[in-house]
């Protein structure tokens, strides 16, 4: 017969076991590592206690080198429930667009250890030294303001650049491009009409899957423009095999580089960087890329002072879900307009389309703040939506028939005066009651705006033909106009012939009918002056007396 108690102390065992394992699991549902937990849709709320809560997406922003496919179907996406009761009130958990599958920790020691030398420690680019380097280091000595402005506005993107960049196994130099390129101003336009933190022409822009359109302008988004930049430098590498090259062609061109590398090598001369000929502003881009880098590694040495950077995200992603005024997605996360724009700064209107923007970047405590302040939100969200339009209008009709004014639909709508808007076009038009919902994906992402110069009014005339006869081509030719509209004006082949006499129709613009009276009226008073002339003699009024010649002045010897 087995002894009892060891059967017991067994089974004491096992429940002291069990129940510390039911404490550790507990303990590690809130570990800082784990994911957040979501919320089942399955768990029941007593609803005679408190009213249903709507739920907010926290949707990541995919790596910014993943696929579009990867991106679609990959990722974490935090669920949270904004209470409205005030004994449950619950946040979103933070989502680092670049790292969506890791939760922030805040508290987290290496979110408090300094970025800036993350990016030391990151170095990897050969070292360029010349009179180039020293003198780009001694231009930014001069202007510690303007150093720190910059330093201080890169600072919101600089930790996610950096994630990406080592992410791929970047030199973090590369970090440092958008001082060169744009001072850190993702607004930034150049001339040239390159955009953006990363300075993109449109057509290369396009080429990296950038969308400009008339709702938006990927060159500006903050971890798009990111992407794509990082992608044009990979490819740049690959052809080139050194990222001083790489740089150039980034600046100058591919094609540009190419030709300089093989004009090198057709003269048996070197082909790196110092040695090929560029244009000055392609031969100080790396200098001033170091120059940059030489002050990030020992700003005393130049007598300035970098910003404290901590090691964590700046700005987190928010996902949308519905068509929201721009003004209004401020306001609910206690942003001034600027601020937002900042982190959102690809918007080229007042509204932001769900179907094209599906999340927006906002500082941690205004992405918390957004969420709570959006779930309390009562009536719409936007007050603007697109209209596609069926004909080609005048920009008056098309304000008129959405109720606007010419100007605020022009100025809205960045309209020129005196422009036909074509069919086809998208234009930004208030919500109706006709207009509720929100703008398509398609029409989001292939918005286009055709315009083409409004015809000047037309006033109707008459030519009385000659005694010989004329022919409509001839016709024309004499009014400027083509001989099929006179034709269709008199109802006669474009290429007959008028008898003589005949009064041809014409329609003409209205604007030569005031020009040929003022040639008239200035015939006219010619004639009448020369006519008092030879019947009076030389009048002596003021205005028709020979000019009295001025006092010759002796020229001042040159300094």
């Amino acid at each position: 017969m087995n002894d009892p108690l060891p059967t017991c102390r067994m089974r004491a065992h096992r429940t002291v076991l069990l129940a510390t394992l039911a404490v550790l699991m507990a303990a590690c549902a809130n570990f800082p590592g784990q994911a957040p937990s979501v919320p089942s849709a399955a768990q029941p709320r007593d609803v005679r206690t408190e009213p249903p809560a709507p739920v907010v997406t926290v949707t990541p922003q995919q790596p910014a080198s993943a696929p579009a496919a990867t991106q679609a179907n990959s990722g974490v996406a935090a669920h949270v429930q904004a209470d409205t009761a005030a004994t449950d009130t619950s946040t979103a958990a933070p989502v680092d667009p670049l790292r969506p599958d890791v939760r922030i920790d805040l508290e987290d020691r290496a979110a408090r250890q300094d970025l800036w030398q993350r990016i030391r420690n990151g170095f990897a680019m050969n070292t360029l030294e010349g009179d180039l380097v020293r003198k780009a280091e001694a231009m930014y000595a001069s202007k510690p303001d303007y150093v720190q402005r910059m330093n201080e506005r890169g600072g919101r993107y600089l930790f996610h650049i950096v994630e990406e960049v080592q992410r791929r196994n970047m030199p973090t130099e590369l970090a440092l491009l958008p001082f060169i390129e744009s001072a850190f101003n993702p607004e930034a336009m150049s001339h040239a009409r390159a955009s953006g933190m990363w300075q993109f022409m449109p057509a290369t822009g396009r080429v990296f899957n950038l969308k400009q359109n008339v709702f938006r302008d990927d060159r500006r988004d903050v971890l798009a423009s990111t992407r794509a930049a990082l992608d044009y430098l990979t490819k740049l590498h690959g052809m080139f095999g050194d990222w001083h090259l790489a740089l150039a062609a980034y600046n100058w061109g591919e094609g540009s580089v190419q030709r300089a590398i093989n004009r090198n090598k057709a003269a048996g001369l070197p082909t790196d960087y110092v040695s090929l000929s560029m244009p000055n502003e392609t031969r100080y881009y790396v200098p001033k890329l170091q120059a940059i880098k030489n002050i990030v590694a020992a700003p005393a040495n130049h007598g300035l002072r970098l910003p404290p950077l901590e090691n964590h995200p700046y700005f987190l992603s928010v996902g949308i879900e519905r068509d929201m005024d721009v003004d209004l997605a401020a306001r609910l996360a206690g942003l001034p307009i600027a601020d937002f724009k900042a982190l959102n700064p690809q918007m080229n209107k007042p509204v932001l389309l769900a179907a094209g923007t599906p999340q927006i970047l906002l500082p941690y405590d205004n992405a918390n703040q957004f969420i709570k302040a959006l779930a309390k939100q009562k009536g719409p969200l936007a007050s603007w939506t697109a209209w596609t339009t069926t004909q080609t209008m005048r920009s008056a009709d098309a304000a008129r028939q959405v109720g606007m004014s010419d100007e605020q639909f022009r100025l809205v709508n960045n309209i020129p005066p005196r422009m036909l808007i074509k069919v086809g076009s998208t234009v930004l038009v208030p919500r109706s009651a006709q207009r509720q919902t929100d703008v398509s994906e398609h029409v989001a992402d292939h918005a286009s705006l055709s315009l083409a110069h409004e015809a000047p009014p037309l006033r109707k005339a008459t030519h009385k033909v000659g005694p010989r006869g004329d022919t409509v081509a001839a016709v024309a030719a004499r009014y400027r106009v083509s001989a099929a509209q006179v034709a269709q004006w008199n109802k006669v082949s474009a290429q007959g012939r008028f008898g003589p006499g005949t009064k041809v129709v014409l329609h003409l613009p209205a604007v030569k009918k005031a020009k040929q009276a003022t040639r008239h009226a200035h015939a006219k008073g010619s004639r009448a002056t020369k006519a008092h002339v030879r019947k009076n003699g030389s009048p002596k009024t003021a205005s028709t007396q020979r000019p009295i010649k001025p006092t010759r002045v002796a020229k001042a010897p040159a300094r």
